[in-house]
């Protein structure tokens, strides 16, 4: 079983490197593609004045206009489905492990548990078989197997910390960067309606020329927002710590469950815990 739990260290750390690969392509591509168009219109103006300056500016501006789209590249579909698929093997064996663990369902036989468990975990290796070049040189974390002997530990240690420590918190965070891009694309917005108000009453050209970069960039911001899905990605996690609260609510105000009825309440909070993962892969994936 600890060995399941090794497997499992190795794909959730794989998955966040390739995670973190994508975000970052995706952060350096969107400065880049600013960068392009702030530099390409300050070469434009200096360029009467200084043209070594105007050209240089050009230079750099064109340079990270060529080079945005190779990193957006690097965090495109190919790259980002493999973050996904390999993130949906580390979640699959953490629910077994803790199926396994808590002693219900298929694994209510505890002296074939073990081996069943490997079993299980075997084939989801094998449907991901494309996706071992990401653990390789990847080491475990190590760590104990979780604490949970029968339901009353399963539902403190998977069930109250899935919605305590995942969840909830990430549903905040989550809330908080819709909030704060918010704030990023109406300070744009304010910027570039004040630019062009300010070229159209002065008749000054340069302030027309930078609301229209302030415009790019306003654009080139939404869409990152956009891809990034945080406001999906908040109701989401949100939605799901309800439906976990739900279940953990019933448990609690339930007579004594055995048998069956602690198997359909495992059942039930893993597939809650595995919809939202489907609905966030399925998401990220169809864009």
């Amino acid at each position: 079983m600890q060995q399941v739990w090794d497997q499992q260290s190795v794909w959730s750390q794989s998955a966040n490197r390739l995670k973190k690969s994508v975000e970052t392509a995706r952060s350096r591509a969107l400065v880049l593609a600013v960068t392009a168009a702030v530099l390409g219109t300050a070469a434009s103006q200096v360029m009467d004045w200084s043209t070594w300056l105007g050209t240089t500016l050009a230079f750099v501006a064109a340079l990270a206009a060529g080079m945005s789209p190779l990193l957006a590249h690097r965090g495109g579909p190919a790259r980002m489905s493999d973050w996904i698929r390999t993130r949906a093997v580390s979640e699959a064996l953490k629910g077994e492990v803790y199926t396994c663990l808590a002693g219900v369902g298929p694994y209510a036989d505890r002296s074939n548990a073990p081996m069943l468990l490997a079993d299980r975990a075997r084939d989801f290796r094998r449907d991901a078989a494309d996706l071992v070049r990401h653990t390789a040189g990847v080491s475990p974390v190590s760590r104990s197997l979780p604490p949970v002997v029968d339901m009353d530990t399963y539902v403190d240690h998977r069930l109250r910390r899935q919605i305590d420590t995942y969840y909830r918190p990430k549903s905040a965070w989550m809330q908080g960067r819709v909030e704060l891009f918010g704030k990023v694309e109406l300070a744009f917005g304010v910027l570039g309606a004040l630019l062009a108000a300010a070229a159209g009453a002065f008749a000054i050209g340069g302030f027309a020329a930078w609301a229209g970069v302030i415009a790019s960039v306003s654009i080139a911001v939404t869409a990152h927002v956009t891809a990034q899905r945080y406001a999906y990605q908040h109701l989401e996690f949100l939605r799901t710590a309800e439906e976990l609260q739900h279940l953990l609510d019933r448990w609690a105000a339930r007579p004594a469950a055995t048998g069956e009825g602690t198997e359909a309440f495992v059942s039930q909070c893993e597939h809650v815990i595995s919809i939202q993962n489907e609905a966030w892969m399925i998401r990220w994936t169809v864009g």
